[in-house]
């Protein structure tokens, strides 16, 4: 392996076929190392945030601002009022003196200026430090305005990203049980941990609905306080970024004993399996449910499988690397790419558990590398002694991939392409296929001297042309 690794970060990089599997995890990045994990504010942020009818008001520097609805595609049938960002814009003068009084004014002009069904305040680092107590006044705005103002405990030194997902999921719960539920029905469910990039979660929905299903609350993409606030009259939960909502379906379990089950909406298997298992859930109540699920995922695969059969011709032996959020897409992206013909032999991932990795190892191929919370040195590594031919991740891992002439597929929350359901996956290999098959890769200098007219590579456009 590369010697670029920093030696206390070795416990956290595992070869498979080399020795028997353990791999650290969860824990605090290495000082110094520019880790690609984000802090516990923009955990928080990335769960709330997709409430399209909430007030999001940042508590902190404006610089923390960066966080907004812009770093995530996450698109709303209704109101669109998570698409604007919000900031205290603490200064010198109120980290001496502190922030309250500039919190409550800002709460108080920006909701009667909007009218939101909620608010959530988000803490920063600096307001951990200076000790502004934000229960104090979000209590005292919600008896004056008489909607919920909910604080959310994300300092971004408190943790890691998944501290700021419990944060998140804590603020939420305050909602629940609060909502009318009378006209839920039986067969009825919430949607945990979809944040409806470029759509999604309403392909998903789609599928319940051919299913006979109702779904009562999106948790949180085109989310809304009051689906949430009745979400407890759901009869299941199903989880599928279960790092980000986990902990909400444990609580909501607990408190209103609603079951849930862990789904994944990526590639051809997991999201037949996850129909199929709302649907062996709710058998009992509908004894039609099964065969209606099955019928359409025939429907859908007839549609899927020829298209995909078309382009693994050109894809077969292609090789690549995978580095996403949450270890759960990194499983479903190892089978997608399988029925492409190609081979996974990077997998990591920002915030996956032991539990997670082991799973993880049992899927890759040997001479896999498996990293957990990688750093922009070592992904560099990895990714030329690999020579792989395209790199999936998020916006912080787009420029590794360009600079070393790399093909690049956006799985994470930037994208404008959906990616989720059997359509999704026609979107992915139709993308994952484009980009591998491009020409200019033939161009850049880790590929000229590989090919027979290599000197070309140092020729006129012309010539090139």
């Amino acid at each position: 392996m590369s010697e670029l690794i920093f030696e206390e970060r070795a416990d956290q990089i595992h070869v498979k076929g080399e020795g028997p599997f353990k791999l650290a995890c969860n824990r605090e990045s290495l000082a110094g190392a520019v880790s690609q994990r984000a802090c516990v504010f923009c955990g928080s942020r990335v769960v709330l945030y997709p409430i399209a009818d909430a007030l999001h008001l940042v508590h902190g520097p404006i610089g923390c601002a960066a966080y907004t609805w812009d770093i995530r595609g996450a698109l709303s049938s209704g109101p669109e009022l998570h698409r604007l960002s919000f900031s205290t814009d603490l200064q010198e003068t109120d980290v001496i003196f502190g922030g309250e009084k500039k919190l409550e004014a800002a709460l108080l002009e920006l909701i009667d200026r909007h009218a939101p069904k909620a608010a959530f305040v988000y803490s920063t680092c600096i307001v951990g430090i200076i000790g502004d107590d934000l229960q104090a006044v979000c209590k005292k705005v919600s008896a004056a305005k008489g909607i919920p103002v909910i604080p959310v405990q994300s300092e971004g030194f408190k943790g890691n990203k998944r501290e700021g997902y419990l944060a998140a999921c804590k603020a939420m719960f305050t909602l629940m049980g609060t909502g009318d539920t009378s006209d839920i029905g039986p067969l009825s469910l919430n949607i945990l941990g979809d944040f409806n990039l470029a759509g999604e979660i309403w392909i998903i929905r789609d599928y319940f609905r051919r299913m006979g299903i109702e779904t009562v609350a999106n948790i949180t993409g085109d989310g809304r306080v009051g689906d949430i606030a009745r979400a407890h009259g759901a009869a299941l939960n199903v989880v599928q970024c279960s790092g980000s909502t986990m902990d909400l379906a444990k609580m909501m379990k607990e408190k209103f004993g609603i079951p849930f089950v862990k789904v994944s909406y990526f590639g051809i298997e997991d999201m037949a399996e996850a129909l199929y298992t709302v649907a062996r859930f709710f058998k009992d109540k509908d004894p039609n449910m099964l065969e209606r699920t099955q019928e359409l995922v025939r429907e859908e695969l007839a549609v899927l499988y020829p298209r995909l059969q078309e382009l693994r011709r050109d894809l077969e032996g292609k090789k690549a690397a995978i580095y996403v959020g949450g270890a759960f897409k990194a499983f479903s992206l190892i089978k997608a790419f399988r029925h492409l013909g190609m081979s996974v032999v990077i997998a990591g991932s920002q915030t996956g558990t032991e539990e997670d990795y082991e799973e993880l190892a049992q899927i890759c191929d040997p001479g896999t590398i498996i990293v957990d919370d990688a750093n922009p040195l070592e992904l560099s590594a990895f990714l030329k002694e690999k020579d792989v031919d395209i790199f999936v991740g998020g916006v912080k891992e787009r420029p590794i991939a360009y600079k070393l002439g790399v093909g690049f597929c956006d799985h994470n929350h930037e994208r404008k392409e959906a990616l989720e359901g059997f359509v999704g996956m026609v979107n992915f290999a139709l993308e994952v296929h484009r980009t591998v098959m491009s020409p200019v890769w033939r161009f850049v200098p880790r590929r000229a001297g590989n090919r027979p007219d290599a000197s070309l590579a140092c020729g006129s456009v012309e010539e090139r042309s």
